[in-house]
């Protein structure tokens, strides 16, 4: 194979390798579901059906996608800088009390202006709580995976003491917000697509197409984002080039907690209509396998988080139909997923390669070894 068709077909790699480990994590799933004495084949049915097979089933593996997405993008974001932000579930948490003020504050404003504002406000306070580990890893040097992990805690402890103490609904025992104002809610996706049953898809999900969207153009198209990036790549050629860091990590890590943030509007504004303890539900670390899966990529997290909705509301009717496979055995097929496409990323990035651009000729070898740099020859 020629140099131009060996490098026409570089670009399949990247979209091979994640359909690659996902075909080897569905056969390590199969193994399980052998070992518990069921048939791969039926649980394999069972489980697409279940996420496909009506338009309710759609419905719901959309919404859950739609939490995966914001925090996949929040994880690339910070992913392309270099960073490794393991605080969108805090962040989430933070902005689900952004949400929440504004919702009930906000029960006589008019539509039109209620949710543009909790978008802006869902934003504002997980870039918030972002901020502060960002900060402290800029000018501090405190390391960004352990500032988010413990921030994650103290958003945990925080949300409990205000649904305890201060929001919860006088009267009632349970942790949780009165309900708000139906003209606060998100507007219903079923009530424009009757096919979508009674899932609960919201407009969130359209929110975050447009997030993504954003995303792809802010880290591709713009100055900003090339500095990002360059910055991710490496430091210290892009402080030579004039990249500020601190600037570069502290935008970074603010994006991305805003990205995290926007979960609340699919969860608090969209389907609970309240704030409830723990409603990002695992969502900022499921998060990271979606960002690995999709090459942190918008495209890319997008398709992965609708896997991962897949898996999510497939392996809930899955459990329903199997016994033998209870929940936590389906929890097990999902780590098995997030196990090879996140730790096993590189593992066959050679055999693909190799495989994509076939063995070279004399010539070709001949011509590649006079355009290496002579520090790569030797």
């Amino acid at each position: 194979m020629s140099s131009f068709a060996r490098r026409e077909l570089a670009w399949l790699a990247p979209a091979l390798r994640p359909a690659v480990n996902l075909v080897f994590a569905l056969l390590l799933a199969a193994v399980v579901v052998l070992l518990v004495g069921e048939s791969p084949v039926r649980a394999f049915r069972l489980l697409v059906g279940g996420a496909f097979g009506s338009g309710e089933a759609v419905g719901y593996t959309l919404y859950y996608a739609t939490d995966f997405v914001f925090t996949g993008l929040a994880v690339a974001v910070a992913f392309h800088a270099g960073l490794f932000n393991i605080g969108a579930e805090g962040q989430a948490y933070l902005g689900g009390l952004g949400v929440t003020l504004v919702c009930l504050a906000a029960s006589h404003w008019p539509a039109e202006l209620v949710v543009p504002t909790a978008i802006l406000v869902s934003a504002i306070f997980g870039a918030g709580w972002a901020f502060v580990p960002a900060w402290l890893q800029a000018r501090r040097g405190s390391h960004i995976v352990i500032t988010t992990i413990m921030f994650n805690f103290i958003a945990s402890a925080l949300m409990t003491y205000l649904l305890v103490n201060v929001l919860i609904k006088p009267g009632q025992q349970s942790p949780e917000t009165r309900e708000f104002a139906p003209s606060t809610w998100l507007p219903q996706l079923r009530d424009a697509l009757g096919a979508l049953g009674q899932s609960p898809v919201n407009l969130a999900s359209v929110i975050a197409l447009a997030a993504g969207a954003a995303v792809w153009f802010y880290l591709w198209h713009t100055r900003w984002g090339y500095a990002l990036r360059a910055f991710g790549h490496n430091e210290r050629a892009a402080v030579y080039g004039g990249i500020d860091p601190a600037k570069t990590v502290i935008t970074a890590m603010s994006i991305s907690g805003a990205l995290a943030g926007m979960v609340s509007l699919n969860e608090v504004m969209g389907v609970q209509h309240r704030l409830l303890l723990n409603f990002p539900g695992g969502a900022g670390y499921v998060g990271i396998a979606v960002a690995l899966m999709g090459r942190n990529h918008p495209v890319g997290i997008v398709a992965s988080a609708i896997l991962f909705g897949a898996l999510y509301q497939g392996g809930s009717e899955l459990s329903l139909d199997v016994p033998a496979l209870t929940r936590d055995a389906i929890v097990l097929i999902q780590g098995l997923v997030i196990l090879v496409c996140g730790a096993f990323e590189h593992a066959l990035s050679r055999p693909i390669a190799t495989l994509l651009r076939g063995s070279p000729s004399p010539a070709d070898r001949d011509v590649e070894s006079l355009t290496q740099p002579s520090a790569a020859r030797r």
